[in-house]
């Protein structure tokens, strides 16, 4: 396959990372998940926050034992729902990670773009329950500031002193990658040096449950939770829903030399589409997506050669998981062949916004540790399903471009593409 034309840049800053935080159901932070994802374990087990009996879906990928006070004043974190205590305690972690320290000086250059793909579910329902229980009275002056989704972005930035752009993406399940990837373009226009950039999302609650499982976009293999996600095989039955944040310090290179730091990567490419065909469906031969990987490639100036590992946007669920397929085929040709495929959220579930940010760390960590991450649960592969998946186990091989999909509802498309600095 040939190169793709790349329109020039007014500038043409590099983009890196040099700093990372994330907490998932494989671990509280990235060193755990990471670990536990190269293992092929599974975080996903029968719901805890919440009694699911009454549900169709009793299974999900909950955080588990998050300790917020661990990042947040106990007061503060009383007028935070979960989303926004993960952001914070994921964005804490990727700073301190960077060595970046933040001053009147270089505050304006820096800023925060942290986004969610739904909000804050959980403390709406609680605090409708005391709105009919309780009267209008009762509810918390803290119930608005508490969901809306830029608050995570919002309590980041007050946190940090970060006085640069400062906004929320939401764009469904591309909501971490969008984050990402816009970013990436601020720091490439040389309107900042330094941004925070990621997604979060902790949703794991009755409502999203109940309205998941009534789209039937949910796995309902209550009895086998390790199993349910099962990304390209025949036997899948929808995704699980999970929980989470992952959140990146990019930098401009030169700003990062200069002040010595430690990089893990660079950010070559971005792309984006909208399908225009459907709420949750993709194109026939998801084209849309075949957009959005040319884009990345175009914005990366590489060959579809290139390419050695691209982590699936792979939920699991029967459409969505070949259509994928079909794309990847569609735009590198012969050379699918030769790149390695993984789904990890055949062992995290689906972070929802925060599953791009999620799996773009983990893209990054393959190119530091040079192996890629497997997909587990792929017994038996769909007809056309027939791509080298990476099945069961983790394989150590040669990695220096990754592809990350991210494809979310409204048919609204990601792909962010990382590679090893040269």
């Amino acid at each position: 396959m040939g190169r793709f034309e790349r329109p020039q840049r007014a500038l043409d800053r590099r983009v890196v990372i040099t700093g990372m935080g994330a907490l998932s159901p494989l671990g509280l932070t990235v060193q755990e998940s990471w670990k536990n994802a190269i293992e092929g374990v599974s975080g996903i087990d029968k719901i805890t926050l919440f009694d699911p009996t009454p549900m169709d879906a009793h299974i999900a990928g909950e955080v588990k034992n998050f300790t917020p006070e661990n990042f947040i004043e106990k007061k503060e974190v009383r007028r935070m729902d979960r989303f926004i205590q993960f952001a914070m305690a994921a964005g804490k972690m990727a700073l301190a990670d960077s060595g970046f320290i933040i001053t009147e000086k270089n505050a304006e250059r820096t800023g925060v773009f942290v986004g969610a793909g739904i909000g804050g579910l959980p403390y709406i329902e609680n605090q409708h329950s005391i709105l009919l229980e309780k009267g209008a009275n009762r509810v918390s002056p803290f119930f608005i500031p508490s969901v809306i989704a830029n608050l995570a972005g919002g309590y980041l930035s007050i946190a940090f002193g970060t006085k640069g752009p400062n906004f929320c993406i939401t764009s469904a399940c591309a909501t971490g990658a969008h984050s990402i990837g816009e970013a990436v373009q601020y720091i490439r226009r040389g309107v900042c040096d330094m941004m925070v950039a990621g997604g979060t999302e902790a949703v794991v609650c009755p409502m999203a449950i109940a309205g998941f499982a009534s789209m039937k976009a949910l796995s309902t293999r209550n009895n086998d939770p390790k199993g349910a996600s099962r990304p390209f095989d025949k036997d899948r039955d929808g995704f699980v829903l999970s929980e989470g944040a992952a959140i990146m310090i990019l930098e401009d290179l030169e700003h990062a030399e200069k002040r010595g730091a430690r990089i893990y990567a660079e950010v070559t490419g971005y792309g984006l589409s909208s399908d225009a065909y459907h709420i949750t469906s993709p194109t026939p031969e998801h084209d849309g997506a075949q957009r959005a990987m040319k884009s990345a490639l175009q914005n990366a100036n590489l060959n579809t050669t290139d390419i050695n590992y691209i982590n699936a946007h792979g939920t699991s669920t029967p459409v969505g998981d070949e259509l994928e397929v079909t794309a990847v085929k569609k735009v590198f040709g012969d050379h699918s062949k030769e790149i390695t495929v993984s789904s990890t959220k055949s062992m995290t579930g689906h972070l929802l916004g925060a599953a791009g940010a999620l799996e773009s760390v983990f893209c990054v960590l393959a190119i530091r540790d040079q192996v890629v991450p497997p997909t587990i649960n792929l017994e038996n592969p769909s007809t056309g399903c027939d791509l080298d998946f990476v099945p069961f186990s983790a394989r150590d091989q040669k990695v220096t471009h990754t592809l990350n999909n991210s494809f979310g509802f409204g048919g609204t498309n990601a792909c962010l593409i990382f590679s090893k600095l040269d």
